[in-house]
């Protein structure tokens, strides 16, 4: 890996970082703050969001309260650039109970029943 290379790589933690900081403490508007204007997001439940403003909406109706009973984690595992400004990564997202046990073994978005 070149440093150009290990600082985009940097880069993509801190903003998965970022997310998981905002999803523990239930920040809404720091999580938000992370999308541009035209940004497209599925929801863990496979609901697609398209812009912003419908992210910041469903956002403000689901995560607070969501992570009383979860601590979530979320680690970089593999970043490929598709183009020199261009990554996709690969996160694994994990949720836990406040005792440390996973809530799953194998990862993803805990099952609300």
């Amino acid at each position: 890996m070149n440093s150009a290379t290990d600082v985009e790589i940097h880069a993509i933690k801190q903003v998965v970082a970022t997310v998981e900081h905002a999803q523990r403490y239930e920040l809404v508007e720091e999580f938000v703050s992370l999308f541009r204007e035209d940004a497209i997001w599925t929801t863990a439940a496979g609901r697609l969001l398209i812009g912003r403003d419908a992210i910041a909406a469903f956002t403000w109706q689901v995560l607070p309260g969501a992570m009383k009973d979860l601590v979530p984690s979320y680690e970089v595992v593999h970043v490929l650039f598709i183009r020199p400004d261009v990554a996709a990564a690969k996160v694994r997202q994990r949720y836990f109970f406040p005792d440390g046990e996973p809530v799953t073994e194998e990862g993803g978005a805990p099952r609300c029943t």
